[in-house]
């Protein structure tokens, strides 16, 4: 059988690999036979391993012989165990989709049912409809993960259990597929008393790096690290430490982190005015029973507010924008907005988003996720084919309506809640293609009066059919005629689309958002969500390895038209400005129930002061949030402009070459070194081939600072050996580090370094002859870079002159 990328259904070999990796279900046996598709792990980075995928050629002892079929080795054959490789039980796009499609239409009444799942496989094979990722991992496997990609829990109770229950349901959710947003303004403020345990609280940041080590522990899904949003509402007197909570080093490095800011700030600001730092008084009787984090509804109770700090709002506001210029973080969400405009105003407040930020949920909240691919929905002669919009629009929101019904729930709140206001969110990817594919530039008023047509078409056609699935099946429960369309965002929708929600209800509370669709974006090679193409050439660091890509829409072009220049329509992420970023972003939002997940990305040079202009430009263009990545803020990043110079953008990293595989036999010396810490116990270890493999060192009292530090030398001199350096190398590397001595002439050891060094020389370079990894009959010269350096009279010579002594 033939695997290729095309044979399976999706565009190039970065799509498929995604496909296979994330989207197939697995043979947790690995069974493998000769013949079968394989994902083989290449390299051992623990943030970035390397992944290609491969054909097995055989299978013996726990060994699986491959011939990979991506990457830069591609027609290579590899061997290595059984347990680096993953074997799919779905090798096309085609199973997946009609895998999905019957998982989801399960739900359908029986007469229908066929019909709706062909509809629903038709518009996923077709690459119109794409749902969200965990619809497509989870959704028909009978395996208990979620299909809901955004949860909100429950701001955490302000007690050490309320703490730690919360960090076990995030826990749950994840392992499950799921990401999730916390509140953490619910915390007393740092050093406030706790009275039963007679001591003074460590603040909501401290609580807040425990749930992000949390999230960095748990594998999402079987793919991917817990996505985990971290929230503080700004009237918080913890506020300033949240600000800067991810400059320190390792703090909070596992999360997304926003502040929730009100009007009532926002008005502060522009007035210069001040702003109260506040808190419950922790001392109300009603505090343990009643104090959820929500300080509007504790106020209205009647019960006390402390005054812990009154500060200039402009001077607030600017060390949020001045964090967000050094560090893209903290974001903002307006989250007096997301109360206006949402849906479920009169029974649900909301009270966090998503790790995204595109969708601002309740307590106990979830949504599911599904995209329009807009990069198909132009016609040949440039106009967009509204009819199939239309009916990739309606499919979708059946989809995502059906898929509250057919989702595992492991949580019963999560399970109430949902069923009570069947929130979904319907989104869009490939619109920067489909401006190009127009003749548009992103950002221009063009574009805008373009997008603001077709994303109030998609508003109007999600929400007739939401109101079509009302009357054949029923509105939300919680939906109330009155209420309901008093919302914001309701108010603002056509007469006639208000006329239809009063007479039939509507099926579902919200309907729309605007998702990053990151990985499910790239799997059908568009542009992500409502972003700009990030370059039309670019270098992509993942988990599937590091890629250089071409957008091929833009490399077709210059086929097509050798020697010119691609038109200014073609733009990218970087060319444009901040500004343009935020016109579009403002445009969706109009037409969004939901909010939006979108990066205003802005060069290295932009200023602080442009920073702040812009997060306030965001707010009066009627945003539910900003994010503002400015270029080189952070010190690794997902992608890399190839087309940049290098004095504009941060040199792309490296790739970490792939690690020698661990052999099942290993053949070893061990001797002991007297340093001048006290003795060292040197292991070395050769592979099955007899070259050397990896150092192991002992010295001191275990768990002593001086074991940890010897043990540190011995794991990098090991992973060193494991990437191909030879052993010369790390002994040119470590000998004579130190000052003091034991010893002398040639047995003289200066340090713990210098003890493996010599260790090394005397097992691995004493017989140079029979050591091929060396290939040379002396040491590295480090004047003339030969292995040509030799001992004599106890001291180190080379014939190109170079002495040690």
């Amino acid at each position: 059988m033939a695997y290729t990328a095309q044979n399976a259904g999706l565009p190039n070999d970065l799509s498929w690999k995604i496909f296979v990796d994330r989207y197939t279900k697995k043979d947790l046996a690995r069974a493998f036979q000769s013949g079968d598709l394989a994902i083989v792990q290449t390299g051992d980075d623990p943030k970035w391993p390397t992944k290609e995928l491969a054909q097995v050629d055989g299978v013996k002892g726990g060994r699986v012989s491959l011939r990979l079929l991506t990457g830069t080795q591609a027609g290579d054959m590899l061997e290595v165990l059984a347990t680096r490789c993953d074997r799919p039980l779905e090798t096309t796009l085609s199973d997946v989709a009609a895998r999905v499609a019957a998982g989801v239409a399960a739900v359908e009444p029986e007469a229908r049912r066929d019909a709706v799942a062909a509809d629903f496989a038709a518009e996923i094979q077709a690459l119109r409809f794409v749902p969200g990722g965990r619809v497509w991992a989870g959704a028909g496997t009978n395996v208990p993960v979620t299909l809901f990609n955004c949860f909100v829990l429950p701001s955490p109770g302000d007690s050490r259990q309320g703490i730690v229950q919360t960090l076990g349901q995030m826990i749950e959710i994840m392992a499950r597929g799921g990401g999730v947003g916390i509140t953490v303004s619910s915390l007393r403020p740092f050093r406030t008393p706790v009275r039963g345990v007679n001591g003074r609280s460590s603040g909501p940041v401290s609580w807040m790096d425990l749930y992000s080590r949390a999230a960095g522990l748990v594998e999402q899904g079987g793919s991917r690290r817990g996505a985990l949003m971290l929230q503080m509402d700004i009237w918080h007197p913890d506020v300033w430490s949240f600000i800067d909570a991810k400059k320190q080093q390792g703090m909070v490095e596992n999360a997304n982190i926003s502040l929730r800011i009100s009007d009532a700030f926002m008005n502060a600001v522009k007035a210069g005015g001040t702003w109260n730092l506040v808190f419950p008084d922790t001392q109300d009787p009603a505090y343990d029973a009643e104090w959820t984090g929500d300080l509007a509804a504790w106020r209205e109770a009647g019960h006390a507010v402390a005054v812990h700090e009154t500060v200039d709002a402009r001077k607030l506001w600017r060390a949020i924008t001045d964090s967000a210029w050094q560090c893209a973080e903290p974001g903002i969400v307006f989250s007096d907005r997301h109360e206006q405009d949402s849906n479920s105003w009169y029974f649900n407040p909301l009270i966090c988003t998503n790790p995204c930020a595109e969708q601002p949920l309740p307590a106990w909240g979830v949504c599911t996720l599904g995209h329009v691919n807009l990069a198909n929905m132009l016609r040949p002669d440039g106009e967009v084919d509204w009819e199939t919009l239309h009916h990739t629009v309606q499919t979708g929101i059946r989809f995502l309506d059906d898929v509250v019904d057919a989702t595992p729930y492991f949580i019963a709140e999560n399970e109430a809640n949902q069923k009570r206001e069947r929130r979904i969110g319907l989104g869009t990817m490939g619109v920067a293609e489909l401006l190009i594919r127009a003749g548009l530039r992103y950002g221009s008023e063009k574009a805008e009066t373009f997008l603001d047509r077709l994303f109030s078409f998609i508003r109007d056609e999600a929400y007739l059919a939401s109101i079509q699935l009302a009357a054949e099946k029923g509105p939300f429960p919680a939906f109330h005629r009155v209420m309901y369309l008093e919302s914001g965002f309701i108010k603002r929708l056509p007469p006639a689309i208000r006329e239809q929600i009063g007479k039939h209800g509507i099926r579902n509370v919200t309907c729309l958002t605007q998702a990053p669709t990151g990985t499910v974006g790239t799997m059908m090679n568009t542009s992500t969500g409502i972003e700009p193409f990030f370059s039309f050439k670019y270098f992509r660091q993942s988990r599937l390895g590091y890629d250089e890509q071409w957008v091929p829409l833009a490399e077709d072009w210059l086929k097509a038209h050798p020697g010119e220049k691609l038109p200014d329509y073609f733009v990218s992420a970087m060319q444009l400005t901040p500004e343009d970023h935020i016109r579009v972003q403002a445009v969706a939002q109009r037409y969004t129930d939901s909010s939006i997940s979108k990066t205003a990305n802005a060069p290295n040079s932009y200023t602080r002061e442009q920073t702040a202009d812009l997060y306030m430009l965001a707010y009066d263009s009627g945003c539910k949030g900003v994010t503002i990545y400015r270029d080189g803020s952070r010190s690794e990043q997902v992608l890399h402009d190839a087309t940049v110079q290098k004095d504009a953008a941060p040199t792309p990293p490296v790739p970490v070459p792939a690690l020698k595989p661990r052999p099942e036999e290993l053949r070893g010396r061990t001797i002991k070194v007297k340093a001048p810490e006290g003795s060292v116990f040197v292991t070395l270890n050769d592979g099955e081939d007899g070259r050397p493999f990896e150092v192991f060192a002992q010295a001191g009292k275990a768990g002593s600072d001086l074991s940890a530090s010897v043990e540190a030398i011995a794991r990098l001199a090991s992973l060193a050996l494991r990437s191909g350096i030879a052993p010369a190398t790390l002994v040119d590397q470590l000998e004579g580090i130190g000052g003091r001595s034991v010893g002398f002439g040639p047995k003289r050891v200066r340090s713990i370094a210098d003890a493996i060094a010599y260790a090394m020389r005397q097992v691995w370079m004493s017989q140079k002859e029979s050591t091929p990894s060396l290939g040379a009959k002396g040491d590295l010269c480090p004047k003339c870079g030969q292995y040509t350096l030799v001992h004599q009279d106890g001291c180190e010579h080379c014939p190109c002159g170079h002495s040690a002594c």
